[in-house]
């Protein structure tokens, strides 16, 4: 699998990495672990070597760190500190063990700070020259928070959600990303398995411990909606999961897509495909098309309160 650089880092992963949260078993259904394991080594088997969890995603850690006895040097681990209340030291002395581990290649604040929370960027400096974590980030939610972390001049790389129906924050922030010169790594580029698909309105999901069974049936129809939208992509690419894959690895920006994944054929279907060729220019236009006209692109947002507001003057 084709490898890009995490920002200036000088750390190269994986275009495609393991995204753990299924694997932990508390968010998106009961898992085997058994065939976490499997999922594991055949994500190795095909050249991935990227992987992204966190201590709140159930036992993640604890799969990850019984997967990476005799491997650990061919992962790139990513982790991330959620607010414990024992702070960030102590909840890294914990994730290390848990994952088995002298260290932890990339770790992030889970969502940017709040004003007046600026200390914990100060806390990562101080990991990091400790070489528990060799690089540190944020993960992002909202493209207003870019230019504040950005402001940190050392973060040396950021998680944000970008997906065909969730261009922005990176869309919107993408010049700024470029020119700080930092890693990109996504999330959720498949919007919790609806680009696969393989969900219709009906989609129920009665596991309780599958977050998307909090999903309102209105939400559920709302995006199946909109990923029906985007079914022109499938022929080409070879099935929709694949399109909205190549449509996130086509920004030379972004590092590495963290694809969820929690079985041994998920691990086949992400990974075993060649080094993604871009989509043409015409499927570019006319999906950017798409997410204005469904209002999923901010700068779109913005125009329309502004016409509106000269309206009404």
């Amino acid at each position: 699998m084709q490898q890009r650089a995490l920002g200036r880092t000088g750390i190269m992963v994986s275009e495609r990495g393991f995204g753990a949260w299924a694997i932990g078993g508390n968010s998106y259904g009961a898992v085997d672990r058994a065939e976490s394991l499997r999922a594991l080594a055949r994500a190795d088997a095909l050249g991935c070597n990227f992987v992204d969890t966190a201590m709140v995603y159930g036992d993640s850690e604890l799969v990850l760190g019984e997967f990476l006895r005799g491997r650990r040097d061919r992962w790139v681990v990513a982790s991330k500190y959620s607010g414990q209340p024992e702070g960030m030291q102590a909840t890294v002395e914990r994730q290390l063990q848990r994952l088995g581990t002298d260290w932890i290649d990339y770790y992030q604040i889970h969502w940017a700070p709040a004003r007046g929370e600026e200390a914990l960027y100060e806390q990562l400096l101080r990991l990091k020259s400790t070489g528990k974590v060799r690089a540190v980030g944020v993960s992002l939610k909202h493209a207003n928070d870019v230019d504040r972390v950005l402001a940190h001049g050392y973060i040396d790389a950021v998680m944000l959600r970008l997906s065909l129906l969730d261009p922005d924050p990176f869309v919107a922030c993408r010049t700024r990303l470029r020119e700080a010169g930092i890693g990109v790594v996504v999330r959720s580029a498949l919007r919790e398995g609806f680009l696969t698909g393989k969900f219709n309105r009906t989609a129920a999901f009665a596991d309780p411990s599958d977050q998307r069974g909090e999903w309102s049936r209105a939400q559920i129809g709302a995006t199946v909606a909109q990923v029906e939208q985007f079914r022109f992509l499938e022929h080409e690419s070879g099935g929709l999961a694949w399109a909205a894959l190549r449509y996130v690895l086509g920004f030379p920006e972004v590092s590495t897509v963290a694809v969820g994944i929690r079985t041994a054929a998920q691990a086949d279907a992400a990974f075993s495909a060649p080094a993604a060729a871009p989509l043409s220019d015409e499927q570019s236009a006319r999906i950017a098309g798409l997410q204005a006209s469904l209002g999923l692109r901010a700068a779109r947002r913005s125009l329309l309160r502004r016409i509106l507001d000269r309206l009404r003057r």
